[in-house]
């Protein structure tokens, strides 16, 4: 079966003055992203329902992962997003989860999912998309990228404020990825569960040597430096090809604390891409 067959015709659906087609199709794209730990107790502490439960390390501390996405061929058309997200397991019962085995075998294992934080988006139709069908955690800010044979990276900023920049070197062993990728969010009070089928090729490493993020003076930098977050990341990864088809959610559990994030302002954007080091 062909990966993108069987996708049409889909729902419509409007949210504001964006009327999109479900599933949307990211047929291009550049992902790459780091891993660092963080306080488990502050993590805890901001999930939205009792029942997500953040994975821990051997040293007691928790994940989180700042990734970005350059969306050249979409759907929805081209664009930018940075999540900042924490892997979790969804499970009444368990209290702690003390292995990373759940964070290799990523949605293979049964309730896991990433609980989107923050999802900085560079268009406001993807924004409206995502606040409307999913939750999702969106606002508008500029990013710009530098895809090199090298490395990646991305700046972003707020109408002139940095919040973050990112660099992963081009380094890693290299693995067929077909595994669909699990968020967890939350419209209405209600934790909405999305499997986002995909298939790539990635890249991991373990040496991190070269491979940080540096926070800017920014509320939503803030929010993520006051998780405590590690210094030095202690994995990175990225895809050097990569498709996916987002799906509309699942209601897995209601009544549960509002989610919403930072908002921001509605605006338009930069989002731009260079394929040479160039100073920004």
């Amino acid at each position: 079966m062909k990966f993108f067959e069987n996708v049409r015709p889909g729902r419509s659906a409007t949210y504001n003055e964006v009327t999109f087609d479900l599933p949307i199709l990211y047929f291009r794209d550049d992902f790459f992203g780091l891993y660092y730990s963080c306080s488990y107790k502050k993590v805890k502490e901001i999930m939205p329902s009792a029942n997500l439960h953040p994975l821990m390390l051997p040293n007691g501390r928790a994940i989180i992962v700042i990734a970005a996405y350059n969306y050249r061929d979409t759907t929805i058309g081209p664009y930018g997003e940075i999540p900042i997200a924490i892997p979790c397991v969804l499970n009444k019962k368990k209290s702690r989860l003390t292995s990373i085995y759940p964070l290799l075998k990523e949605s293979n294992y049964p309730g896991f999912g990433v609980l989107v934080h923050h999802l900085p988006v560079t268009k406001v139709e993807a924004r409206d998309a995502g606040r409307g069908e999913w939750g999702y955690t969106k606002f508008i800010a500029d990013i710009i990228f530098q895809i090199t044979p090298e490395y990646f990276a991305c700046n972003m900023s707020d109408s002139g404020k940095r919040i973050l920049d990112i660099h992963v070197p081009r380094k890693g062993f290299r693995i067929r990825d077909n595994k669909p990728l699990t968020t967890f969010s939350v419209k209405d009070n209600r934790l909405i569960q999305t499997t986002i089928k995909q298939t790539g090729i990635k890249h991991i490493s373990l040496n991190t040597k070269g491979a940080c993020v540096k926070f800017g003076n920014h509320t939503v930098a803030d929010s993520v430096i006051d998780l405590d977050i590690s210094t030095k990341p202690f994995m990175s990864f990225y895809y050097t090809e990569r498709s996916a088809i987002l799906p509309a959610g699942k209601i897995v559990e209601k009544d549960v604390r509002p989610f919403e994030g930072h908002i921001g302002h509605t605006r338009k954007a930069t989002h731009k891409t260079f394929y040479t080091e160039a100073d920004v």
